[in-house]
């Protein structure tokens, strides 16, 4: 099994593809869509190297996977649906709760809310079989309700629930996140992999000027991770997690990314003038009166 990852320096974005050398399949995870918020421009830069990659390998693209919904990039899972017809979409079944609490918040009436969208929602710990490679679907909530870290052979690929050992793990204040849910997930569902289970990880910010770093194991996890160890306790971890994530400014690309990303990567339809448009909540906190 090889495993080839491709960064997104404008969000820190990890997109890996896994293969299987001898029968050429391959699946791709968390694709990214490059995304300029003061233009609008929406631009397929990142996802035009992994498709080059791929036709240059001879690769068969057997599934597309999302980690979970993501507030930080916009997901390029349709441009690589329609270049590759076959391949399945997935994600965990819980997105269906990711949706229903976007769709009231956004005002989006027409949205769906039981994952349609996608062709195949992950139940906890799942085996699925891609070709040759085989995938467990791993539960790992928190950061979202619907994350799901993807399990083949002795590498997991965590999506934004642990990081590098310098770094930590995700945030969980996004709605229906909970710290103590990421808590369990960690220590339970990933800490009880062999220690040398590889990791590799959704995003790397490259904390202290370091050069970018994705992979490590859960054994360096266990031991070295600044935020949640092997024997860090439940209680020290939340009120952790909680007090940091009251510090934490929206990330940059939340609301394009949400409103995207729980359509599985759908930009939303033309209107008569052959344009799209988000949608931008506007919550006023204004000291000198009423608009």
């Amino acid at each position: 099994m090889k495993i080839k990852h491709f960064f997104d320096p404008d969000t820190y974005t990890l997109t890996y593809l896994v293969t299987d050398e001898a029968t050429k399949d391959a699946v791709i995870i968390d694709p990214v869509l490059d995304f300029d918020p003061p233009s609008g421009k929406v631009e397929d830069r990142s996802i035009k190297e992994v498709i080059e990659y791929i036709k240059a390998q001879g690769l068969k693209v057997k599934a597309i996977l999302e980690t979970h919904a993501h507030a930080d990039h916009l997901s390029s899972s349709q441009i690589l649906k329609a270049q590759y017809p076959d391949a399945k979409l997935g994600i965990g079944e819980k997105i269906k709760a990711v949706q229903e609490v976007f769709k009231a918040h956004f005002n989006i009436p027409e949205l769906k809310t039981d994952g349609s969208q996608f062709d195949m929602l992950f139940k906890p710990f799942d085996e699925v079989q891609f070709g040759s490679l085989k995938m467990k679907a791993i539960p790992t909530p928190g950061h979202t309700p619907a994350c799901m870290s993807f399990l083949f052979g002795d590498a997991v690929f965590t999506g934004d629930v642990l990081f590098m050992p310098d770094y930590g793990t995700g945030r969980c204040d996004f709605p229906k996140g909970s710290a103590k849910d990421l808590y369990q997930s960690v220590s339970k569902n990933l800490y009880s992999l062999p220690d040398t289970t590889r990791v590799f990880v959704g995003h790397d910010y490259s904390p202290n000027g370091r050069e970018m770093r994705f992979e490590t194991t859960i054994g360096e996890s266990k031991k070295n991770n600044i935020q949640l160890k092997g024997h860090t306790t439940e209680a020290e971890f939340v009120e952790f997690r909680e007090a940091r994530d009251k510090t934490l400014k929206a990330p940059r690309l939340l609301l394009p990314s949400i409103q995207i990303n729980i359509d599985a990567g759908h930009l939303p339809p033309r209107e008569e003038n052959g344009k799209s448009y988000l949608k931008l909540p506007l919550n006023p906190q204004l000291t000198m009166g009423k608009l």
